[in-house]
């Protein structure tokens, strides 16, 4: 329970990748964090690649980055929808200014850059969109999971084994307490 008294907000949409949503959630819940699901406001409940639904627990509009101690954004077709959304691109901003970790999988990087927060960070993404994130200032790596200061990225669905154990890793060393 590495991760007790942690609060994480990951980001849904209709056409999230679903592991992408659920393996690290049950992950970081299994750690003994909080995980909310916040969605852009266009429905309480968004369905998978798949059709797998997800409850939203709160809008963007109404979450504060305060409340939380990370942000994870997945893949799939959600990303796209999330950026359309003035709400989630001020929520992403607010928590990279508190520095606070940020982990986002395969085409998550699309919504990095329509939050303008990737500039002078190493990373990775699936493929199809590492030019956008080379033109959005980031210098992209081909690897499983990237960690740069409080961003950690990795590429598809088959990396999560590694963003989870980083994630978790980089939280629980973040909130330790001195001794």
């Amino acid at each position: 329970m590495r991760l007790k008294d942690l609060r994480i907000a990951m980001l849904a949409e209709n056409g999230y990748e679903d592991l992408e949503v659920w393996y690290p959630m049950l992950r970081l819940q299994e750690e003994g964090a909080t995980v909310d699901v916040i969605g852009s406001g266009t429905s309480k409940v968004y369905k998978s690649k798949h059709g797998y639904p997800v409850r939203v627990d709160k809008d963007a509009a109404n979450a504060e980055a305060s409340d939380y101690d990370a942000l994870i954004v997945p893949g799939g077709w959600a990303p796209d929808q999330l950026r359309r959304h003035q709400s989630v691109i001020t929520f992403v901003k607010d928590i990279f200014s508190q520095e606070k970790v940020v982990g986002a999988i395969c085409h998550a990087g699309s919504l990095l850059v329509s939050a303008d927060v990737l500039r002078g960070k190493t990373v990775t993404c699936f493929e199809a969109i590492k030019d956008d994130l080379i033109n959005a200032g980031a210098e992209y790596v081909d690897r499983e999971v990237v960690v740069d200061g409080n961003l950690i990225t990795s590429r598809t669905p088959q990396d999560l084994p590694a963003f989870c154990r980083e994630t978790i890793n980089t939280l629980a060393e973040r909130t330790r307490k001195p001794e």
